[in-house]
């Protein structure tokens, strides 16, 4: 199977659904975003590896890890999101000591947190993002307009405040076209979080 190189494109929140957030990983080579819902405190420790000017005063957990590695002389390659089950994405930190590479299972938000810190790439399969990615429609002019450097949208890092209903409402009475055309909804509007939430459930019926 072949893998596919992402980047973060942005963090999006919605105070109407307690502690959830929405990570939005974009294709490097194409046009897919890969929306990953995650919990508040993944999504503050990715934000501040983001923003590279903001230091905490004391270490976060991930922070912890990067320097309990570099102590002891272990460096993170590269995280492959290399599963996908009823609507959870698995990951893998490839690790390196000694020219000696390990494989460790992680969450993907504990791994794409490690690996802005470690500046190692991001991957998935292919066979991942055609189930579970998504196109959206950019306005070329805003695209232009946008800081690309090193494929990370930094205006995007926190996004408006998502103004939808809660995305988790009942989508068991609907028909797929209608889910389709929910997730079409979804997407155009920019509502993230939501659309993983339709995704999630189409991946479950198509399988």
């Amino acid at each position: 199977m072949s893998l596919v190189k992402l980047n973060i494109k942005g963090i999006s929140y919605s105070q109407t659904q307690n502690g959830a957030y929405a990570l939005i990983l974009n294709e490097v080579d194409g046009d897919r975003k890969l929306p990953i819902v995650i919990g508040a405190f993944e999504a503050q420790s990715i934000a501040i590896a983001l923003e590279k000017e903001i230091s905490p005063p004391r270490p976060l957990t991930h922070d912890l890890f990067k320097n309990f590695a570099d102590r002891f002389d272990i460096v993170v390659k590269q995280v492959i999101i290399h599963k996908l089950v009823d609507g959870v994405f698995y990951s893998s930190l490839i690790c390196e000591r000694d020219k000696i590479e390990e494989i460790i299972d992680a969450r993907t938000s504990d791994a794409i947190a490690l690996a802005l810190r470690f500046q190692a790439p991001i991957f998935t399969y292919k066979n991942i993002l055609d189930k579970a990615g998504i196109y959206l429609k950019v306005n070329p002019k805003k695209e232009d307009e946008e800081d690309t450097d090193d494929g990370i949208l930094m205006d995007d890092l926190v996004a408006s405040e998502l103004e939808s209903e809660s995305p988790k409402e009942n989508l068991k009475g609907k028909s797929l076209k209608e889910l389709h055309d929910m997730l079409d909804e979804a997407v155009s509007s920019e509502d993230y979080e939501k659309a993983a939430y339709i995704r999630d459930e189409i991946s479950k019926r198509e399988q």
